[in-house]
């Protein structure tokens, strides 16, 4: 039986030493950590390292589950994938234990929550830019295709292939920005 650790924080500029810290005290024999949101598993490779390397009878523990992910959905699936290799799950600052049912059920309770906590900062987010937008301060990120240049090159007769090879830009946004210049021009008479 190894224990392995698994640390995160959302973003660079957060520290792991706390977590790794409390993961060592608790026995882990290997720590991994990474520096990645939480709010979906793509992108976390040292997450997706560690559930390749346990094998039964092996301990996975975390600080809290939120750590390990913060929709139920992902905490689930990663229940599962854990117990079909029948490893065990554990927390630090939680009364987590998938050995046990009190441990399973306190699981499933703070996983609802989690993502709980998630949908309200999504909202608080939206509701946010919705003032931002009614207020004029927000405008959303600058257009990083010129749109006239664009235009010209199809009035000069090149095709949506070549305008995107010329400009560097995929060609499905060749054939938007024509699009809606085309539905302007309808629009307008």
């Amino acid at each position: 039986m190894t224990v392995y650790g698994y640390a995160r924080v959302s973003t660079i500029d957060q520290d792991l030493s706390i977590q790794t810290t409390a993961l060592k005290a608790a026995g882990c024999d290997v720590v991994r950590s990474e520096k990645v949101s939480g709010t979906s598993r793509q992108g976390r490779t040292e997450l997706d390292t560690l559930l390749q390397f346990l094998r039964s009878d092996d301990v996975l523990v975390v600080t809290r589950v939120d750590r390990l992910a913060r929709s139920i959905g992902d905490l689930q699936d990663i229940v599962r994938e854990l117990k079909a290799k029948g490893v065990t799950l554990r927390a630090t600052e939680q009364p987590i234990d998938t050995g046990t049912a009190a441990g399973k059920a306190f699981l499933d309770m703070l996983g609802v929550f989690a993502e709980f906590e998630t949908n309200l900062r999504k909202e608080r987010q939206l509701e946010g830019i919705a003032k931002a937008k009614a207020e004029g301060v927000y405008k959303g990120r600058k257009a990083s295709i010129d749109t006239v240049q664009v235009r010209a090159l199809k009035a000069g007769g090149l095709g949506a292939g070549e305008i995107a090879k010329r400009l560097g830009i995929g060609r499905a946004s060749v054939y938007r920005i024509l699009d809606a210049a085309e539905a302007r021009q309808k629009a307008t008479g």
